[in-house]
C-alpha cells in the first residue's frame, strides 16, 4: 500500500479554494465588509509580489493565514457546510480529469491518499469527503467557545510545512511516514519540498520553475 499526496489548487482543480470561500459569502450575501477588507488588505500585496518587492512565501503566508477572517464567528458545523458548498458548487466543472483519474486509481488500489493544501482545513476536509478521500491536511484556525475566532494556528500549510504537517498527521493516526513507496502530485515550485521527499514526484500542470526542475530531474509531468 503506497502513500499518495495531492495538492488541490492548480492540481486537482483549475480553480482556487480561496475563491470558493469568497464566492460562498457573495452568493449568500454574508460578510461583505469582511470580503472588502480582505481584498483591500491583500491585493496590494499581490502587486508588490508582481513587482518583485515581496517574496512568494510572505505573500502566500498572509493570503492563507488571513482567510480565517471569513470563518470568524462560524461554528465547526457551519464551516463544514461552507466547505461542502464550495466542493459541490464552486469547484464543480473545474476538476482536472487527468488528475482525478490518477486519484481514483490510487483509491482503487487501496493506497493511503492525503490531500495537503494551504486552504482552511474545513474546506480541505469537505473536498476530501466529496472525492472519497479519508485524509486531509490544511491550515488550521483557532476555535474558542465552539466558534472560529478568525486567527490562524501558525504556520499555514505552505512550502516545507506541507511535508512536515503531512508527516505529523500520518504519525498521529498510526500510519507509517515511510516515503519509500510514495507519490506526490502538485503544480507549483512552492510544493518542491513535498515533491522532492517522495519516491514518485509528479508535476501537474506545472508552473515554469517547477517545469524546468521536472525536466532536469526526469520527473513525470501530468497535463492534458
Amino acid at each position: 500500500m503506497a502513500l499518495a499526496f495531492f495538492d488541490i489548487d492548480g492540481t486537482l482543480t483549475s480553480a482556487h479554494v480561496w475563491g470558493g470561500l469568497m464566492a460562498y459569502f457573495k452568493v449568500h450575501r454574508r460578510k461583505q465588509p469582511t470580503h472588502w477588507a480582505y481584498l483591500a488588505t491583500h491585493y496590494p500585496l499581490y502587486f508588490l509580489r508582481k513587482a518583485g518587492l515581496l517574496g512568494e512565501y510572505p505573500f502566500r503566508y498572509r493570503w492563507s493565514a488571513d482567510l480565517g477572517w471569513y470563518l470568524r464567528g462560524e461554528s465547526e458545523a457551519s464551516a463544514a457546510a461552507i466547505g461542502d458548498w464550495v466542493a459541490a458548487h464552486y469547484l464543480e466543472g473545474t476538476w482536472r480529469a487527468v488528475v482525478r483519474a490518477r486519484l481514483e486509481a490510487h483509491l482503487r488500489g487501496g493506497d493511503t491518499v492525503v490531500f495537503v493544501s494551504a486552504a482552511p482545513l474545513p474546506l480541505v476536509a469537505a473536498i476530501a469527503r466529496r472525492l472519497g478521500v479519508a485524509h486531509a491536511v490544511g491550515t488550521q484556525f483557532e476555535i474558542a467557545g465552539g466558534r472560529y475566532t478568525g486567527r490562524v494556528i501558525p504556520p499555514p500549510v505552505l512550502d516545507e510545512e506541507k511535508l512536515r504537517q503531512a508527516g505529523t498527521y500520518l504519525r498521529s493516526r498510526g500510519f507509517s511516514a515511510d516515503l519509500s513507496d510514495s507519490w506526490a502530485y502538485a503544480d507549483s515550485i512552492t510544493d518542491l519540498a513535498l515533491l522532492e521527499a517522495v519516491a514518485h514526484p509528479v508535476a501537474v500542470f506545472p508552473d515554469g520553475a517547477l517545469r524546468a526542475i521536472a525536466a532536469r530531474r526526469g520527473w513525470e509531468v501530468l497535463e492534458g
